[in-house]
């Protein structure tokens, strides 16, 4: 029996041999860690298949060179897909002849160098007719918010990037690139296809493009790159989702879904747009088609939904420079924009940009055949300069609308219905236009990878579960250290907390009272929060004191990390109170540093009082690039008293016009003896500098500093209206671009004693935009 089992056994043992032999005569080479990797690669021939074993292949520096043959291409793969993750200090270079690239997954790390993946290994060894497929690349990025990198970029020619899933870059640099520096990679016939282009959040300046094609250097010559079936998912980081820099380039089936921003024709002609889809659904923002330089195409794309104005609306034709410079703006000339839908999309701008430098207005261009519909606006239309040059014929509006263009333009009764894939349609006996959507247009599920999800990963506040902590001293830090992200953490009302230590927070918290009355948070260190790389915060019904902090200056009772913060952050404050920051000077509510930024900053209902710096100064990109720190600054209903400090100096320097924001949103709030301490560099309780859209309304300053505001470039929208300067200087704005100032009173307020509520007797009562009162308003 014994040697029954042994002779077995030694049959086992070479069939094992035999098989692993007939592998490696078949070409497939399993490897285990770099050295093998390179060893295979140097030894490959066509049809060979290196595998990566399962695993995490950390801080690898991956070229994968070789000759394949179209019948027999060089494979690099993996043992199981989804089991094999590179990471760390890690990239991978392509060159030589018909290779593919399949499975790996990129995460939890960055690239050493400016590229992740590049087709070439150097200027002169490039990758053709070779594939990339079935990647994953899920927030790869440097930790510097500000170092530049690109993920993929395309050289040579022939080549294929189809069916991999790109999500989550949070540093500056495109994410795509095809690259067209030398002869070598012209006119190179990419085929970019049946990618998943996932969430990018807004970067908060120029370099946030999840593609671009060449650069304004080369954008004369024709790449003859065609993007396909793409599906981009709220791709956020600029104006310009895709960035199109060169000649002869088509973009068709692609699904833009509530992507803030346009596909945008920046440099090159005889570009091709068609049968794309955009889906705004109302999110601030969305953008469609932005139609720049000669020989561009527009047809056959629907639109759904998108209320992005300016550079970023839903159709875009921009007036150009005369003989323009290779990085400015070429004059439209020969476009034809046929066939288009639009749904429901606010803005339709034409001869967008026009200014003493812009003035060529476009030429022998076409508007025909496409139909315009909304059920809520009727001045979609906003025409810039002399349209002369466009012929309109054959649109079809719906019947509100008025386009104020002569001619070109029917008016008919659309209603909309769902198609077979559930689109809104309009349909009119009338209508001549036939909608088409093709079933070629990319999905979420025909898009990316089957086998790595497309869920998203981002925490919501307040969406975990409540913690309740103890009254004491570092309780609230002990119940940081054990919270998951979204946790509410409730505080006893009226009960005190110490802190002895900074609460370091890197996930989204939220901290509040559980009860009406304020619990309260002292703080012995020079701040009594940070928010860190990943981290946010909501506080509601909080009391903070300043009465323990350290008697140094620049003290602060929020901050952010002193280092780069590559994602964004949100901070909301909502019915808190923020008393006696006076133990020394330049005592901010929140300080902030560079390379960070914020999504949201929302303060409401909230009492500041006795505050010897300011409540935030969001100034601290100061190169004058376009870079800045907060994307959304609200403050509504809050009372500001004895600030020595300004409440807000926001800043966005340069004249970069490839950003959105910021945003100020500043309503009924009250300002009492604020901005008159002598550090105060900026002169003003309120200093606004290159801030995009701002609205100041029902406001009252009180024996305070004024109104500071600095216009540049990006025809800002600027409202200030019904607000009450009594005892304060009158506004000061600069810059020449529009504004919109109304109802400036200076009427002695008059409150009721001890409050700031107004008296009966105020001529402010109902001086409200809404009819209400001026200042505060006061919830029964």
């Amino acid at each position: 029996m014994k040697q029954k089992q042994t002779i077995i056994f030694f049959l086992l043992f070479l069939t094992s041999i035999f098989f692993s032999c007939n592998q490696q005569n078949k070409g497939v080479t399993p490897v285990k860690n770099i050295d093998e990797y390179n060893q295979a690669v140097s030894i490959a021939k066509p049809g060979d298949v290196i595998t990566l074993a399962n695993g995490v292949w950390k801080d690898v520096e991956l070229v994968f060179e070789g000759v394949g043959t179209k019948e027999s291409p060089i494979k690099l793969t993996v043992e199981e897909k989804g089991k094999v993750s590179i990471e760390g200090s890690s990239n991978l270079q392509l060159a030589g002849e018909y290779l593919i690239v399949e499975g790996l997954v990129f995460i939890n790390g960055h690239t050493p160098t400016n590229e992740l993946i590049s087709f070439r290994k150097n200027e002169n060894e490039l990758a053709n007719n070779s594939r990339l497929t079935e990647c994953v690349i899920d927030n790869f990025s440097n930790p510097e918010r500000q170092e530049q990198d690109y993920w993929i970029s395309i050289y040579g020619k022939n080549n294929r990037i189809d069916h991999n899933h790109i999500s989550g870059k949070r540093n500056l640099g495109v994410t795509m690139a095809v690259g067209l520096d030398t002869e070598a990679s012209r006119e190179n016939n990419h085929q970019i296809d049946h990618n998943y282009f996932g969430p990018r959040p807004n970067f908060g300046s120029n370099g946030g493009e999840t593609l671009r094609i060449g650069t304004s250097h080369f954008s004369l010559t024709n790449s003859n790159t065609h993007v396909t079936s793409n599906y981009f998912d709220r791709c956020d980081g600029e104006h310009e989702i895709i960035s199109n820099k060169a000649g002869q380039n088509t973009y068709k089936y692609n699904v833009f879904y509530e992507c803030a921003g346009t596909l945008t024709m920046r440099h090159g002609n005889e570009t091709i747009v068609d049968g794309n889809v955009f889906l705004g659904n109302g999110k601030p923002n969305t953008g469609g088609v932005r139609v720049i330089n000669g020989q561009q195409t527009v047809i056959n794309n629907y639109s759904f939904g998108l209320t992005g104005y300016r550079f970023r609306g839903a159709f875009v034709m921009m007036n150009g420079v005369p003989n323009s410079p290779m990085n400015r703006y070429f004059q439209v000339e020969d476009a034809v924009v046929k066939n288009n839908t639009y749904i429901n999309c606010d803005y339709i701008q034409l001869c967008a940009g026009s200014d003493s430098e812009r003035s060529a207005t476009p030429i022998n261009s076409e508007i025909s055949d496409n139909i315009f519909y909304h059920d809520k606006l009727n001045n979609i239309f906003t025409v810039y300069d002399d349209i002369s040059g466009i012929k309109f014929e054959n649109n079809s509006i719906s019947s509100n609308i008025e386009t104020g263009i002569p001619g070109g333009f029917v008016k008919l009764d659309l209603k909309l219905v769902k198609n077979e894939m559930g689109f809104l349609i309009p349909a009119s006996p009338a209508l001549k236009t036939k909608v088409t959507i093709s079933p070629k247009i990319a999905t979420k599920e025909n898009t990316g990878v089957s086998w790595y999800s497309k869920e998203a990963k981002n925490v919501a506040l307040n969406s975990g579960k409540i913690i309740k902590a103890k009254p004491g001293i570092n309780t609230l830090i002990e119940v940081v250290n054990t919270s998951k992200p979204g946790d509410i953490i409730e505080l006893s009302s009226g009960e005190s907390y110490l802190l002895t230590k900074t609460v370091a927070v890197s996930h989204p918290l939220t901290f509040k009272s559980s009860g009406d009355e304020k619990a309260i948070i002292l703080f012995e260190k020079m701040s009594a929060f940070d928010i860190q790389n990943g981290g946010s915060l909501s506080f509601e019904g909080i009391k903070f004191d300043g009465a323990k902090a350290p008697d140094y200056a620049g003290n602060a009772v929020i901050r952010t990390s002193q280092h780069s913060m590559n994602n964004n952050y949100n901070l909301f404050i909502d019915n808190c109170e923020f008393v006696d920051l006076i133990v020394n000077h330049s005592f901010d509510v929140l300080k902030v540093y560079r390379s960070t930024f914020a999504d949201t900053i929302s303060i409401q209902n909230s009492t500041f009082k006795n505050i010897t710096g300011h409540i935030m100064a969001l100034d601290k990109e100061t190169d004058d690039t376009g870079v800045y720190n907060a994307e959304h600054v609200i403050m509504k209903n809050n009372i500001f008293k004895d600030v020595q400090g300004s409440v807000l100096r926001l800043y966005r320097g340069g004249t970069d016009e490839s950003t959105f924001g910021p945003f100020l949103e500043l309503d009924h709030n009250m300002f009492d003896q604020v901005g008159h301490g002598t550090r105060n560099k900026y002169k003003a309780a309120i200093s606004l500098y290159g801030v995009q859209v701002t609205d100041i309304t029902n406001n009252i300053f009180n024996n305070s500093k004024t109104m500071v505001i600095y216009l540049v470039v990006g025809d800002p929208i600027v409202n200030i209206k019904n607000n009450n300067l009594f005892n304060t200087d009158k506004i000061e704005i600069s810059g020449d671009q529009k504004y919109t100032v109304e109802n400036l009173w200076n009427l002695n307020p008059e409150f009721s004693e001890g409050t700031f509520q107004l008296s009966e007797k105020s001529e402010l009562k109902g001086k409200a935009i809404d009819g209400s009162d001026l200042g505060i308003i006061y919830k029964k």
